[in-house]
């Protein structure tokens, strides 16, 4: 089978996905096209307009279906390219803009409608999470609410539809056992993009929260950084230089790799996780998650893993919510130390679980 597949804000999960698909069906002629995952409200809205004018030839090849992620505009793209319109679509959500938290300096109206007419003209709408799948459907009815009229009817009906969960598939290890690295002191890792909607605010304060208890901990603070580093992690890396064995990105897989592997608990402290991959592949390299009830987390991982969470419609994160991380972080340490802890169980989330089910939805009517 001749397969498009489009990703038109190609971060780091879009990628993890895009080469697990090729990987896991290698009998398939795959065709990708991808653009840099940066000038993301650009790049959402003008993809159709670059690859219709740029990558003509490729988009009028023969193909037997579309894979797209929700990032691509594919109502313009099916307008501006019509051979593509008779083709099917499949687009994929790794996140949705209807749950994004969003500063006050942005508009995200263009990019909730992208995403709307994305699952409107889609065959099949797939979402990595069922919160994803709520948060969007919750988040569109709101949305739709805000039209001052003509607001046509059935719109969510239709896109649910046609709409299922099947997460991104992890295979980084299978051993599912905590960390056999010794560390006299507990290593945190926290690996999330350097931005605001994964929670460095609150890093800071669990950090002093932390130190204020006189619990000792070394950190592993890694991930990508972009030109306007948040200024919590720039007091993190002054605060506490001292208990910081790596800072930054990591460029080899292998040294990544081994830090995961050396790391004694993987943090999260986001606003914005639809998945959570950073912590799913740390926690198969043997980190114990700690993670908060709220996001996709809870139905990822069984509750004596999620710490307490006190936001709410998006506000500030609270004292007492580093409060009640530090208090999880202490007691799985005590666990831990205690011989007395398992790691979920990821199997769910392997490709040979997830196999079939996505050839029945990619590849079959």
């Amino acid at each position: 089978m001749r397969v498009l597949l489009l990703s038109a804000y190609s971060a780091k999960s879009h990628q993890v996905w895009c080469n697990c698909l090729k990987t896991m069906f290698p009998e398939h002629q795959w065709t990708e096209l991808s653009l840099p995952g940066r000038y993301f409200n650009w790049r959402i809205r003008s993809n159709a307009l670059t690859w219709a004018l740029q990558q003509a030839d490729v988009l009028q090849a023969q193909y037997d279906t579309i894979v797209a992620t929700s990032m691509v505009d594919c109502a313009t793209l099916r307008g501006l390219v019509p051979g593509l319109a008779t083709l099917p679509w499949v687009v994929y959500f790794h996140e949705n803009q209807f749950a994004y938290p969003v500063d006050k300096q942005h508009d995200h109206t263009e990019p909730k409608m992208v995403s709307l007419y994305n699952a409107l003209c889609a065959d099949r709408v797939i979402f990595n999470t069922t919160y994803n799948k709520q948060s969007f459907v919750d988040g569109l009815a709101r949305f739709l609410k805000k039209m001052p009229d003509k607001v046509p009817a059935n719109v969510i009906e239709k896109i649910t539809a046609k709409a299922q969960v099947i997460p991104v598939p992890i295979d980084f290890n299978t051993s599912n056992q905590p960390s056999t690295q010794s560390n006299e002191t507990p290593v945190l890792l926290w690996n999330h993009r350097w931005e605001y909607d994964k929670g460095p605010q609150q890093l800071y304060r669990l950090l002093c929260e932390l130190r204020c208890r006189s619990f000792k901990f070394k950190l592993n603070l890694i991930g990508q950084s972009f030109r306007n580093i948040p200024e919590a992690i720039l007091k993190i890396q002054q605060a506490f230089s001292e208990d910081i064995l790596n800072n930054g990105y990591i460029e080899s897989q292998e040294d990544y790799t081994t830090i995961l592997s050396t790391s004694d608990f993987v943090l999260s402290t986001s606003l914005h996780d639809f998945q959570g991959l950073a912590v799913l592949e740390a926690v198969s390299a043997g980190c114990i998650p700690v993670v908060p009830a709220r996001l996709a987390y809870p139905e990822i991982f069984p509750l004596p893993f999620c710490y307490r969470s006190y936001l709410e419609h998006g506000k500030i994160f609270s004292k007492d919510e580093a409060s009640a991380m530090a208090d999880k972080i202490i007691e799985l340490d005590k666990l831990k130390k205690e011989n007395k802890l398992e790691l979920p169980d990821l199997s769910e989330f392997s490709t040979a679980r997830l196999k079939a089910i996505y050839t029945q939805v990619l590849f079959t009517g």
